[in-house]
């Protein structure tokens, strides 16, 4: 029999600090470079996305891919990136130790895409901490709230 899979996962993870570092100017080249990452781990990229300090990403992964280790590879490759770009990142500060994954049905991907697209707005109501809060509490994932900013 073949393998087959159906998580949909949204991964979020911040600069350090919460430090703002996305601007009109630089966050579509990060996205972009983030989805060919996926793209280049066999992973189904829905959209790429964020505002302000932090990144969304909604995606499948392959069934060879670790979730662990794309975080990893995410987080090490855009970090490289960004360092060789950094007129256009002038503010990163690196990436936060941690991150948050999430699964979700199927069914929930075109309202996952709509939240990841209204980014900007939501961010003029609520925090990332509030979000991320928000989101480890949904899921029933306990946190410490000191090691939510590191």
């Amino acid at each position: 029999m073949s393998t087959y899979t159906q998580i949909l996962y949204q991964l979020v993870f911040g600069s350090k600090e919460y430090t703002p570092f996305l601007i009109t100017e630089n966050k579509n080249i990060l996205f972009s470079y983030i989805a060919g990452i996926l793209k280049n781990k066999s992973c189904h990229s829905y959209i790429v996305g964020g505002a302000g300090n932090h990144i969304h990403i909604i995606t499948h992964l392959h069934p060879t891919v670790a979730l662990s280790l794309l975080v990893k590879d995410i987080k090490m490759a855009s970090h490289k990136m960004i360092l060789e770009n950094s007129k256009l990142f002038s503010h990163f500060t690196g990436w936060q130790v941690g991150y948050g994954a999430f699964t979700y049905h199927i069914s929930s991907k075109v309202k996952l895409i709509g939240y990841v697209e209204n980014q900007r707005e939501h961010h003029k109501i609520y925090s990332f901490k509030e979000e991320l809060t928000h989101l480890l509490k949904e899921h029933s994932v306990d946190y410490i709230d000191d090691y939510l900013i590191t």
